[in-house]
């Protein structure tokens, strides 16, 4: 299995257009090792693998090609901010991201707040509050929304309740489509009866 790091450490370097010189530079392993490692003349170690898998973002069993157990099940870890459960749903790097969003069962006034990029989101359970400027709406289960998330924002349950929902999130210049008119910078809403 670890004769064939180097040829995939190549190959991700190569279509990621990072140079050796760019690599040492970043992970602070020498041009010269990172070659080596590469070609197979050098033997990868947890110490040189670790810091190209941070620098890749990719995790190590991906680096080393390590076989996937035979638990099919996927195991998401949640993450916890502003009083909610994001779960993430895709590990790409760059580009869109999902998760699915849990909003605790409570009121809570609006705090907006404004970060680069756009969102798209949709409501599978629960009544979401949403306020993106000056609008204020509720969107029950099957609706959605996109808005540009420079403009200020806020996510909240409508009515006290649990609210689930979908979100893809994408930085600034990448939305999701929807098919509305306009493009405002407003929350634009789609039916899915």
């Amino acid at each position: 299995m670890l004769d064939a790091v180097g040829p995939r450490l190549r190959a991700l370097r190569r279509e990621r257009g990072i140079t050796l010189a760019d690599l040492a530079a970043t992970t602070g392993v020498s041009e010269s090792t990172l070659s080596r490692l590469e070609s197979g003349l050098r033997r990868a170690t947890l110490e040189l693998l670790l810091p190209l898998a941070r620098t890749y973002d990719v995790p190590l069993d991906d680096l080393v090609g390590a076989p996937r157990t035979g638990d099919p099940r996927i195991h998401l870890k949640p993450i916890h901010r502003f009083g909610m459960t994001f779960v993430p749903l895709s590990r790409r790097p760059g580009g869109v991201q999902a998760f699915k969003m849990i909003i605790p069962a409570e009121l809570r006034e609006p705090t907006p707040q404004t970060h680069d990029g756009s969102e798209w989101l949709y409501v599978f359970n629960g009544h979401l509050r949403l306020v993106v400027g000056e609008r204020d709406l509720v969107l029950p289960p099957g609706e959605a929304a996109e808005f540009d998330t420079s403009v200020p924002h806020w996510l909240g349950s409508a009515d006290g309740g649990v609210v689930e929902l979908l979100i893809l999130f994408g930085p600034q210049g990448t939305r999701a489509h929807v098919r509305a008119e306009g493009n405002t910078g407003r929350p634009r809403r789609a039916d899915h009866g």
